[in-house]
């Protein structure tokens, strides 16, 4: 199926047709040059050496936008860490902010998470669209397994008119019955059908016939896929579609306004800028990474922290967590001691075990090949040795990223098997236990809230009358 669709000319599918084949998944893009925040990475590589030891250097991936998140951070569980005077000398807090803003304003982003442009231009409006069509040196005999089914992607919404299959039936017509479906990605069942029988051939345009169906809009975003089959169940060639873009006026307006929307998010980029220097110089708690600030990038975010802490570091573990996490650091201490923790070689976290690889949304994943992720810790919170982050950071050039920091690291662990200590206490979901090290997904408000409960009475889920 794979070679088949290299075939189609992808360039037309992606830039004139506005649709995008999920095998196409460039890297993320990312900005050339040093921005300002690079100066500051410098600085502190040159100026920071090992002469202090910490028993744990903490990591908090942090977006750069997430200024809220970081002050509340300084005001509860850092604040208290630094007043306690054993703790203090004992632990390293740093916040891990690319060094690049995406210069991509998010409406002219193919999706939020990546800072890759949506490339429509000259659309064609009001009338009908091919979406796949074959080359006129296609092969006559193309032979019914070469192709089983074709993935899209929706840059802009599109009405569905006909559906089409792929039939060279030389002039004669259809011998046999053909049903094509078109499949919401990842969803059991199709959204329409069309068939094709000897005696309702359709119509032929190029090399594939059509049959028109009930007009259905796909969203921006929308993700399918179109395999047919036989009235019998036997899987066979993939068909196509023909489509008008929705709201061509609203495409045309945005597109003309995109300029000057790309002068003033330059603009703000320039502005975050000195704030993130400004907010720098005066808590000294961040590392700048030389990598565009986007989720898809996240992992290679993690990657150039585990080099930068390796660079400029003495240390015993490494605690990695996200900015919208509460973190009980005193609760890890003694956790840890008390299940003993120590040696080469472990990974301690909340594990999730034979995860289904999502191939849609925010979590999608094109370039691991298996439909489950090896065992994973939640991103909420764990803890590795040493010698683990020496490997990571020795291999960061060499290891792939993939959709998302912790399955990534997951793939990563998978190739030296760390022992692995499974702990309940690193919360996966937005809740509140009792005794909890982590918990993610929370905003700005709620975490004041937990810390207020944590500090008033030991406990951040509960009050008790007094």
């Amino acid at each position: 199926m794979r070679n088949w669709l290299l075939l189609l000319c992808p360039c037309v599918l992606a830039a004139a047709l506005h649709l995008w084949l999920r095998l196409h998944s460039p890297p993320p893009a990312r900005a050339p040059g040093a921005g300002p925040a690079d100066q500051l990475d410098q600085l502190a590589l040159s100026s920071q050496g090992k002469s202090h030891h910490y028993d744990v250097v903490v990591g908090v991936l942090s977006a750069r936008n997430n200024q809220e998140l970081r002050s509340v951070i300084r005001s509860t569980w850092l604040k208290h860490l630094k007043q306690n005077p054993v703790l203090s000398q004992r632990v390293l807090v740093k916040f891990i902010i690319g060094a690049h803003g995406c210069k991509v304003p998010v409406e002219d982003r193919e999706d939020p998470y990546s800072c890759k442009l949506l490339n429509i231009t000259n659309p064609v409006l009001n009338q009908e669209i091919e979406a796949f069509s074959l080359s006129e040196d296609t092969s006559p005999g193309l032979s019914e397994d070469q192709v089983v089914s074709v993935s899209f992607r929706v840059l802009y919404p599109i009405v569905i008119t006909s559906l089409g299959v792929f039939y060279d039936a030389n002039d004669v017509g259809f011998q046999r019955n053909i049903t094509v479906k078109l499949y919401q990605a990842e969803q059991e069942e199709a959204l329409f059908s069309a068939r094709f029988s000897p005696p309702s051939c359709g119509v032929q345009v190029n090399k594939l016939w059509y049959k028109p169906v009930e007009q259905f809009i796909l969203p921006e975003t929308g993700e399918g896929a179109l395999p047919h089959e036989f009235m019998e169940g036997v899987e066979g060639i993939a068909g196509g579609f023909i489509y008008t873009i929705q709201e061509g006026d609203t495409l045309l307006e945005n597109l003309h306004s995109r300029p000057q929307r790309l002068i003033d998010h330059i603009s703000n980029l320039h502005e975050e800028d000195a704030l993130l220097e400004e907010e720098s110089s005066i808590y000294d708690d961040i590392v700048f990474v030389d990598i565009v600030d986007t989720y898809r990038n996240v992992p290679a975010k993690l990657l150039n922290f585990y080099r930068w802490t390796v660079e400029t570091t003495s240390f015993d573990l490494l605690l990695k967590t996200d900015d919208d996490c509460y973190i009980d650091l005193e609760a890890v201490f003694h956790r840890m001691a008390h299940k003993n923790l120590d040696g080469p070689n472990f990974w301690w976290g909340n594990f999730r075990l034979n995860w289904a690889v999502d191939r849609t949304g925010k979590w999608q994943e094109l370039e691991y090949p298996s439909p489950a992720y090896p065992a994973f810790a939640c991103g909420s919170g764990y803890v590795i040795s040493k010698d683990i982050v020496h490997w990571l950071a020795s291999n960061s050039e060499r290891l792939k990223t993939y959709q998302g920091e912790d399955v990534s690291m997951g793939i990563w662990m998978a190739a030296i098997g760390p022992r692995r200590y499974q702990e309940s206490l690193w919360l996966c979901e937005k809740t509140c236990e009792t005794g909890m090290l982590s918990s993610p997904q929370y905003s700005p408000q709620e975490l004041r809230e937990l810390w207020k409960l944590k500090e008033l009475c030991g406990d951040p889920c509960k009050c008790e009358a007094r």
